[in-house]
């Protein structure tokens, strides 16, 4: 009897000492789930770094000539919207799925979107409300000479640029749409903010919209039941995106594609995921 207890304590402490070794070695083992990579560049045009967060495509390959479309996040920190837009780009390109071609996300970090975002209003409480606006066109400089390059230098790039903006970042991606449509040759605009010094955007003339534009440009607008923008004078943003949408549509060029979306159960927080995935099926409906 005394030997059964004393093997059994041998058992009991063998095994104890193995799980404890096990859990040790579990412990050692773990690694960090890796998602993409970040980068940093020192921006002179907005004169300070800036963050970067990349997604790369399975079996992306640097030694390899395979060249990839680049989509750009905007509002792109890994506490916006980075993970979950990758995330869909990365479903959307499953080969059993086959909705997207296999792409790279560049996530902007934001650091002050109001900044950022908008350019200079001429109304004086908005001003007083957010003193650090009106700086877009530094901005849109450090996309055009910095960002793209940079990207472009080091990253195996195609010819296919596409620009993700929810908000004010949709407003930032109007204006690049209308005042340097080159920059990008796919647009994700969604729930933009046009109500920004009084909707003016709305009043912009734009190359893109005359005959002699021949980029090939598509356009993906969507909003979802919104209602009334945080101005002085009311507005509504499901009217405003569908006038951009209409103010497009009267493009005069044949290389310009506009698709104009409403979800009426989406609102302004939920809408982006089920826009971005949306807008997937009308770039590349054949692919």
């Amino acid at each position: 009897m005394t030997r059964f207890i004393a093997l059994t304590f041998l058992l009991f402490s063998f095994n104890a000492t193995f799980s404890q070794k096990s859990k040790t070695k579990n412990i050692e083992t773990s690694k960090p789930f890796v998602l993409g990579v970040i980068e940093e560049i020192q921006s002179k045009e907005l004169n300070e770094k800036r963050i970067l967060n990349i997604y790369l495509p399975e079996g992306y390959n640097p030694a390899e000539a395979t060249k990839y479309p680049v989509i750009y996040l905007l509002d792109g920190s890994a506490d916006e919207d980075f993970i979950h837009i990758s995330g869909l780009v990365q479903f959307n390109s499953f080969e059993w799925i086959n909705q997207v071609p296999k792409s790279i996300v560049v996530g902007i970090a934001t650091v002050d979107r109001k900044r950022d975002f908008t350019f200079p209003t001429t109304l004086e409480k908005d001003k007083t409300r957010f003193p650090t606006t009106g700086h877009s066109d530094q901005f849109i400089a450090f996309i055009e000479k910095e960002l793209q390059p940079f990207i472009e230098k080091k990253y195996n790039t195609n010819d296919s640029k596409t620009i993700i903006g929810q908000s004010l970042g949709g407003l930032l991606g109007t204006e690049i749409l209308l005042k340097k449509p080159a920059l990008f040759n796919k647009y994700v605009i969604v729930s933009p903010s046009l109500w920004w010094n009084n909707g003016s955007l709305l009043d912009l003339d734009s190359e893109m919209l005359k005959e002699n534009f021949n980029q090939q440009t598509e356009v993906y607008i969507a909003v979802g039941k919104e209602g009334l923008t945080p101005t002085e004078i009311p507005r509504v943003m499901e009217v405003d995106a569908n006038l951009l949408a209409e103010k497009l549509k009267e493009s005069k060029s044949k290389t310009v594609k506009i698709y104009f979306d409403y979800f009426p159960e989406e609102n302004h927080g939920s809408i982006l995921h089920t826009a971005v995935s949306n807008s997937f099926k009308f770039f590349y409906p054949h692919i």
